[in-house]
């Protein structure tokens, strides 16, 4: 009986670690997660209180990868900022599949429009409802102090996150 049970969950659990791999892959490899669904994303969010800084980028973009190679990167694989931000990209120039806050199908670039995405690169911090939780940060300040405009955005929603309402 026991034998038939594991062949039977075979298929399904090699598909199931298929499915995770790209995502266990950009992690690992230095990248930053491209969103796939804020919609689940979110009940991660609420969960554990946690917002989420969404990098608005698009390929040829050297400002966009100067700030994930030298400040999201660093502060993705750092162990205490997994207990307090999630960190996703979105790119304006993609049509790839998203699911946005509220669970309704769209693309990257539509969403990127949406929220007013026009410059890159663009960060913005939001809350589970999918309001923002700071002003976005455009384009690439001075370099001295660009750290320290990620920090105060994180801090800034962690306060409105610890009010009782979003």
């Amino acid at each position: 009986m026991g034998r038939k049970i594991l062949r039977s969950l075979r298929i399904p659990l090699l598909l199931l670690i298929l499915a995770w791999r790209p995502l266990l892959a950009s992690a690992a490899s230095g990248e930053l997660q491209t969103a796939l669904d804020l919609a689940a994303d979110a009940k991660l969010m609420r969960e554990q209180r946690l917002p989420m800084l969404v990098l608005y980028s698009q390929d040829d973009c050297s400002w966009c990868d100067r700030v994930r190679r030298e400040y999201l990167l660093p502060l993705q694989q750092a162990p205490e900022t997994q207990k307090k931000l999630l960190l996703r990209q979105i790119d304006l120039d993609s049509d790839a599949d998203l699911i946005d806050f509220g669970g309704r199908k769209t693309t990257h670039r539509r969403y990127a429009r949406e929220e007013k995405a026009r410059v890159t690169p663009t960060l913005m911090l939001y809350g589970a409802s999918g309001a923002r939780l700071a002003e976005p940060i455009v384009g690439f300040r001075l370099a001295d102090f660009y750290a320290e405009y990620i920090n105060r955005a994180i801090e800034q929603g962690q306060a409105r996150l610890s009010k009782p309402a979003e």
